[in-house]
């Protein structure tokens, strides 16, 4: 392929850092990168020549720098990017990391590395993001109708087997426990630099077919769980690339009842923080239709449930009701010992916890304050930060009630229980109830919870 010098050329010194870390001779990369190409049906002649012009900062073009990223990192063992390598040519921009549903499997362990090592190196540029409203809807289209990937084995690189995936498997459910008990704040950073350090290095070992699949779907379980504690943490722009990457990881594993879950629990929530309730319904709907056929009922009880929430918002009553019936329907064929782990947690609490949202966005009082206790029954008091949440759907209900005095001594308990956590999420929810408490700011329950609460703030 010809080349073309980079605009100063510069001495690539990313590609000599890493050829160095690697031990490889110029000789001896040319060599990977043409069997690399070979795999790609490419037929690339390069020698030690080739490799010295690019380490003088000549640039091949087409897909070879991204043959070279993977040539190299394979003999690392782990994921390296275009960028690292010194040959993004000015294309790849944190502004940009993880928006794609990448069209290929080796396009999706790049991308999805580059935004783990991304948000760990530059987290203060990523954590900065804005949502890509274009990029709320548009994933779901391309999973819907992308086929799936014919093969994920790989060759090259350590040897990953089922240990290494239980590993993963194990690792996530106990992060999921103790961001369950403490909030996203206190978790997160170790979870991304798990899927940075360890994980990708994973991705970039060798792996037979039945490996690989149940690798990719662990992945994907773990990525999606890294975008839900961006949300937690305020990072709405970050989460979106997260649940983006975690849907292409679900497609690779061959799971699309696990991409309905992404679509339908992970983006339709994002679309909701964000006050986009037609995009809610859309995302829960391509839920619905994709996965169909391959979801339990548990999970099509989740999807219907979260499609009810877009139609909350949109103030359609009959709507919601509707597909609230459909969700319910589905709940009550539910057979636990047939869910992924995945959908385990959604129950009749979780739903009920849903169904108080929809009514307090109605501004039906009595339902949601229902709703709110039936979930507050049903969750164990291991969910802590969801028992908060309901603590405060049920405060909000009250107070659309005029039980003034009972809203507060809710709202108290909310706060206790929240004041263990780090969670952006469940301070949003109590910074709403306060501003909901202006009108009664002269009555003396109210005067004592926005005192008890600035006390908490300054703590």
């Amino acid at each position: 392929m010809a080349a073309r010098p980079l605009v100063a050329r510069q001495p690539n010194e990313r590609l000599q850092a890493l050829i160095q870390e690697a031990g490889c001779s110029n000789a001896g990369l040319a060599r990977r990168v043409n069997l690399c190409g070979a795999e790609h049906a490419l037929d690339l002649r390069y020698d030690k020549t080739s490799v010295a012009r690019w380490l003088r900062g000549q640039q091949p073009r087409g897909q070879a720098p991204a043959v070279i990223a993977e040539a190299i990192g394979r003999k690392l063992g782990r994921s390296v990017t275009v960028d690292e390598i010194g040959m993004s040519d000015g294309k790849s921009h944190a502004s940009g990391v993880g928006l794609q549903f990448a069209p290929t499997l080796p396009d999706a362990i790049e991308h999805v590395s580059e935004l783990w090592r991304s948000d760990v190196g530059r987290r203060d540029f990523l954590s900065g993001a804005s949502v890509a409203a274009a990029a709320l809807v548009e994933p779901s289209r391309d999973w819907l109708i992308t086929g799936p990937d014919l093969s994920v084995a790989r060759t090259g690189g350590p040897r990953v087997g089922l240990a290494d995936v239980e590993a993963v498997q194990a690792t996530t459910q106990m992060l999921v426990d103790l961001d369950h008990r403490f909030g996203s704040g206190h978790v997160r950073p170790v979870v991304v630099h798990y899927l940075n350090s360890v994980v990708s290095g994973l991705l970039a070992g060798a792996y037979k077919e039945e490996t690989g699949r149940k690798l990719f779907g662990a992945v994907a379980r773990l990525t999606e769980l890294a975008g839900y504690m961006a949300i937690d943490t305020g990072q709405p722009g970050l989460a979106q690339r997260y649940y983006i990457q975690a849907l292409r990881l679900a497609q690779a594993a061959g799971d699309r009842a696990y991409g309905g879950y992404v679509l339908a629990s992970s983006m339709s929530h994002l679309a909701a923080a964000l006050g986009n309730p037609r995009e809610i319904a859309q995302l829960a709907r391509a839920a619905q239709e994709g996965a169909r056929g391959q979801a339990t009922p548990t999970a099509m009880a989740m999807f219907y449930a979260a499609e009810a929430r877009g139609h909350a918002l949109l103030g359609d009553s009959r709507s919601c009701d509707a597909v609230a019936g459909l969700a319910l329907e589905q709940l009550e064929h539910s057979r636990p010992e047939e869910d992924p782990d995945w959908i385990g947690h959604f129950d009749h609490a979780y739903l009920a916890d849903e169904l108080a949202h929809c009514h307090r966005d109605l501004e039906q009082p009595r339902q949601s304050a229902r709703q709110a206790r039936e979930a507050l029954r049903g969750h164990p008091e291991s969910r802590v930060r969801r028992r908060a949440v309901d603590l405060v759907l049920l405060a909000i209900a009250q107070l659309q009630l005029r039980e003034v005095d009972e809203a507060c001594d809710t709202g108290a308990h909310a706060m206790e229980l929240m004041s263990g956590l780090r969670s952006a999420r469940g301070t949003e929810y109590l910074d709403d109830f306060r501003r909901m408490l202006e009108p009664y700011r002269n009555q003396r329950s109210v005067q004592e919870f926005q005192a008890r609460a600035m006390a908490e703030a300054a703590a």
